[in-house]
């Protein structure tokens, strides 16, 4: 199972030797696989800063495991079509989660034990915090890129109706700079081709002889130029819809079409550096590339590149990972780690804060072996730790003793301290 149970009893002989009945039970009856859960002798400062100081940290507590789950689906969006491979890059500090909280060490470098918990709390909360807000910067940059790069694939794929004609389209094409004549494009079914070869130049008056050609055909379809006088520009789209030909709205602008172009080879490249290129975002099959596109062959000018072709097909592959999985695999990594430092926090302070001082209790880490089984792992603990608090254990232990005011049950009442982590981050 992906989750563990996270408690406290005091250390005195008593508790000891409960905690030994505990692994007993549990281990015969394969409940749990339980271990210690070593934490620091931490200056314990006064009573009213550690209620206040166990308000803060379950906030940040829940702020920590929130954002290591959007984290995780991050990476998850990142990989896309290798969500098979996730979990591979959810680590903490090389390890896989449930090896990093099973074998938890205190960071004494990065969180000194001899510093206030106030403080050590709040360098905890602000590490989170700018680890969010980084976060939140790069997932909107991304994003964007995505949302640009889903608007390039579909203007470059698709038939000649939807697609772009800038990479089909060529300067010699067309009749520019002319007062009276310009040049339309035409697309015209291919069972037609016999038919508009015949009727073009009839369609309209003015219509420049012999001056159409093919320069690009899908599967389907072809792209015919016309060149005619501009006053009959309405006339001639008018006959040509009564004869299903259809005149693509598209006039040649140099500049436009430049800067087109360096659009398409900006979001390329920025494409190339922000995703995980080795085997993601340019692989064949990549959900935000889709393989199906209409192939559309230009025609009369061979030092154009085939339209249809895949820009995957112009880049090299297997370039590694992008910065932004580097990024993500790096903080997850910090932010996992930090959120088990708060846990850590928060049983030191609630043990402090149920048993008293001198600070002594034994924090033990439980991993439940399965999901059935958890009903009756905590029957076993309410049982074993009922002494700990006498009156509220009976209330749960026999159905038969009611005590005003107190409403319990065995999900929600823990005579120790108990704290739960889930590892299911993609569930």
């Amino acid at each position: 199972m992906s989750e563990f149970w996270l408690i406290s009893a005091p250390g005195d002989e008593e508790n000891l030797q409960a905690l030994q009945r505990m692994n007993t039970v549990t281990s015969k009856s394969n409940l749990s696989y339980n271990t210690k859960f070593t934490i620091p002798d931490f200056k314990v400062g006064t009573l009213d800063s550690l209620v206040g100081l166990s308000d803060e940290l379950g906030k940040v507590d829940i702020f920590a495991e929130s954002l290591i789950k959007r984290m995780a689906q991050s990476v998850v969006e990142v990989m896309e079509d290798a969500k098979g491979k996730v979990q591979e890059n959810l680590l903490a500090n090389g390890e896989d989660l449930t090896s990093f909280v099973t074998h938890f060490e205190w960071d004494m470098a990065k969180y000194p034990a001899k510093q206030p918990l106030v403080s050590i709390a709040d360098t905890l909360a602000k590490q989170l915090a700018q680890i969010e807000t980084d976060l939140k910067s790069r997932t909107a940059t991304y994003n964007a890129l995505k949302t640009n790069l889903e608007n390039l694939e579909k203007k470059s794929t698709g038939n000649l109706f939807t697609r772009t004609l800038s990479d089909i389209v060529s300067k010699e094409d067309f009749v520019l700079d002319s007062e009276y004549l310009i040049t339309l494009l035409v697309i015209v079914p291919k069972p037609s081709y016999v038919q508009w070869q015949k009727t073009y130049e009839s369609l309209s008056d003015m219509v420049v002889p012999r001056s159409t050609k093919l320069i690009a055909e899908d599967n389907e379809c072809g792209l015919f130029t016309v060149t005619l006088f501009r006053k009959v520009i309405d006339d001639f789209k008018t006959k040509a819809k009564e004869n299903k030909f259809t005149v693509r709205e598209f006039y040649y602008d140099e500049k436009e079409i430049k800067r087109e172009r360096e659009e398409m080879t900006r979001l390329l490249s920025d494409r190339k550096q922000q995703y995980q290129t080795s085997c993601v975002a340019l692989k064949k099959g990549s959900s935000t590339f889709p393989d199906h596109q209409v192939k559309v062959t230009p025609l009369g000018n061979p030092d154009r590149p085939a339209a249809g072709q895949n820009d995957r097909e112009r880049e090299s592959e297997g370039e590694g990972e992008g910065p932004l999985l580097r990024w993500l695999k790096v903080n997850f990594s910090e932010a996992f780690i930090a959120w088990i430092h708060v846990k850590a926090l928060r049983v030191f302070v609630e043990s402090v804060l149920r048993y008293g001082l001198p600070v002594n209790f034994q924090a033990v880490l439980l991993q439940p072996q399965k999901k059935s089984s958890t009903k009756r792992l905590r029957e076993v603990l309410n049982s074993v730790f009922r002494h700990l608090d006498e009156v509220a254990a009976a209330s749960i232990l026999d159905a038969s003793v009611e005590i005003p005011g107190l409403q319990l049950s065995n999900q929600d009442y823990f005579p120790y301290v108990y704290f739960h982590i889930d590892l299911g981050l993609l569930d």
